[in-house]
């Protein structure tokens, strides 16, 4: 027998050593398919994909890591324990001995998921990292109806617009919107906290169908996970501004579901607390020796609500994030922020019924302006004279008051987006709007600008004083269409567009110049025109002896295309692939644009 002989299943090696199957992992862990999944979802263990399948591409595989992770876990023996506890109270209705399983409910054994927070992010920039989707989920069950057959509580859905709120409330206090955008799936909201971009999706204020396609029981999973989360991502935001979690709410606002006004209120409220304390700190002696004489100490509690009903009345103008900003805490922003707080600065809007109340509301307080709707527990009327935009969706206005603009909810968000405040003229009630553009997408990157994104780009220089290129020129008309074209910024057809415009433009600002010389030389005019004529015949020879630039990218693509290796080619090819289609797409928007644009000049 040889000395390394091993017999053969003795040990293994390779990518059977390292992954294991999703049956083999609920084997070895001795428990069920459901609490396999939720356990996974929880810890963050997820399905891999290894190069050589060794049972068959129709298995799910896992690394043997993280399946030896998850025998240890704690709450593998928590999920046992209320299994046998589910157990003993099924036996127990069976038996009909109602007592003993109420008293069995009541003694059920529980649950927490903050260490598991800890374990997964163990920096606060990780966990705004991965908010994306929680956001998104939590957003989405705000918005759901309570429904007993998919298991959603009416607790669970108030939970979620609770943390939803706060998330907002605490985003619109601090100016950290950046960006939003509404399609048919509903409104996309980005911003920017400690350095991080989040960006999440709110569905709109409509009634949701459920749908069987859907595993409810993943999705409650995942939901139990990012409640967690953003509870502990809210206590540290809302901290950070010296503001206490969880917020004190006026009952009166919440009964009439303005609970975002009212976390408003209660940070603004919070807010005034350092100045308050350190006006009383900085008292006379005799005073505070009077205080401690009488031995009086209020209650916290009863302090918060006085300030809310007394320092804050529900009929105050400016409640509504008209907070109090601090030299420290203006110092402190960047220059983005300072822009964000001072776009809507000295507006006051008045929101009618038929907007999204919750979603202009949000965006409105977050760029610095007063917002108020119509209903009961609305900062001010709508006879309010102060009010200098009303945002309207209907043709028709009841009463119409002179001393406001009634305009289109996508004025905010295009006013948001471009960071100035944009011409009403177009938005105004009755009339089409312009079409609402994606600040997610670079146009200029995507090859095609839209006529209303230049629109705003000469607005935008006008409001910063910037002088800009002539339309139909651009930059790249002044560059070599040679080099342009290697480095795959434009296509051949630009290409020798741009070189012809470009030998045009040499062409008459060199007859320019030799027609002022000769004025200056005072040059008769017929031998001007017979030197002109010899120029010009000279001109057009050298024209055509100038190289071909399709055949000098041609030799260009050929020369770089010999020296690559197989796979490089490979690439390259799926490069000019992914190309022609980007640019197929680019023509197909000119020619829809030319095609409207000859129906309304012959209209």
């Amino acid at each position: 027998m040889p000395k390394h002989y091993r017999p053969p299943g003795k040990k293994k090696e390779g990518n059977v050593a390292k992954y294991i199957t999703r049956r083999e992992a609920v084997r070895q862990l001795q428990v069920s398919l459901p609490v396999f999944r939720r356990l996974c979802i929880l810890k963050g263990v997820f399905p891999r994909d290894p190069k050589k399948k060794f049972k068959g591409t129709h298995h799910t595989y896992y690394h043997v890591k993280d399946i030896a992770f998850l025998a240890h876990e704690p709450l593998l023996e928590k999920f046992r324990d209320i299994r046998a506890y589910d157990k003993k109270v099924k036996k127990a209705l069976s038996k009909k001995n109602k007592d003993l399983a109420e008293r069995l409910l009541t003694r059920k054994p529980t649950y927490t998921l903050d260490r598991l927070i800890l374990e997964r992010y163990p920096r606060f920039v990780d966990a705004l990292g991965d908010l994306d989707d929680c956001l998104t989920m939590v957003h989405l069950f705000a918005a759901l109806p309570a429904e007993a057959s998919q298991k959603i509580q009416v607790k669970r859905i108030h939970d979620c617009r609770r943390l939803s709120h706060e998330w907002q409330a605490f985003i619109s206090r601090t100016h950290k919107l950046r960006k939003t955008f509404i399609s048919v799936k509903g409104i996309y909201y980005q911003a920017e906290v400690e350095g991080q971009k989040i960006t999440w999706l709110t569905p709109h204020a409509l009634q949701q169908v459920l749908t069987d396609e859907v595993d409810m029981n993943v999705m409650h999973t995942f939901l139990e996970f990012y409640e967690t989360l953003l509870a502990f991502v809210n206590f540290k935001l809302y901290h950070s501004i010296n503001v206490k979690y969880p917020p004190i709410l006026d009952p009166r606002l919440e009964a009439l579901a303005a609970d975002l006004y009212a976390l408003s209120r209660y940070i603004d409220a919070r807010s005034r607390i350092p100045v308050v304390e350190s006006q009383v700190g900085s008292g006379s002696g005799s005073e505070k020796a009077d205080a401690n004489e009488t031995g009086a100490k209020p209650n916290e509690d009863e302090l918060r609500l006085a300030q809310l009903q007394h320092q804050l009345p529900s009929n105050e103008p400016g409640a509504l994030m008209h907070l109090i900003e601090d030299a420290n805490g203006e110092d402190g922003d960047d220059e983005e922020t300072k822009l964000c707080r001072a776009l809507f600065r000295n507006m006051k809007f008045f929101l009618s019924r038929e907007v999204p109340r919750e979603s202009l509301l949000f965006v409105i307080s977050a760029f610095g302006g007063m917002v108020s709707w119509e209903g009961d527990g609305s900062p001010y009327k709508e006879a309010d004279q102060g009010i200098t935009h009303q945002i309207v969706d209907r043709p028709t206005q009841g009463h119409i008051f002179l001393s406001r603009e009634y305009v289109q909810p996508q004025w905010v968000y295009d006013c948001v987006n471009a960071r100035i405040i944009l011409p009403t003229v177009a938005y105004l009630v009755g009339r089409v709007p312009p079409p609402h553009l994606s600040p997610f997408v670079d146009n200029e990157a995507e090859g095609y600008v839209p006529d209303y994104a230049e629109t705003i780009k000469r607005l935008q220089a006008a409001a910063k004083k910037e002088v800009l290129p002539m339309p139909g020129v651009d930059k790249q008309d002044f560059d070599d269409p040679h080099n342009l074209l290697v480095e795959g910024i434009i296509n051949r057809a630009e290409a020798n567009e741009a070189a012809e415009r470009k030998r045009k433009m040499e062409l008459l600002e060199k007859q320019y110049h030799d027609e002022l010389e000769k004025e200056i030389q005072g040059m008769p005019y017929s031998a001007s025109i017979s030197e002109t004529k010899q120029k010009s015949s000279d001109a057009v020879e050298e024209a055509q002896t100038r190289p071909n630039l399709d055949q000098i990218a041609e030799d260009t693509d050929n020369l770089s295309m010999a020296v690559m290796s197989r796979k490089k080619r490979r690439l390259y090819e799926a490069m000019k692939i992914s190309k022609k289609r980007k640019q197929s797409k680019v023509d197909l928007l000119k020619e829809r644009k030319k095609k409207i644009e000859e129906v309304q000049n012959s209209a």
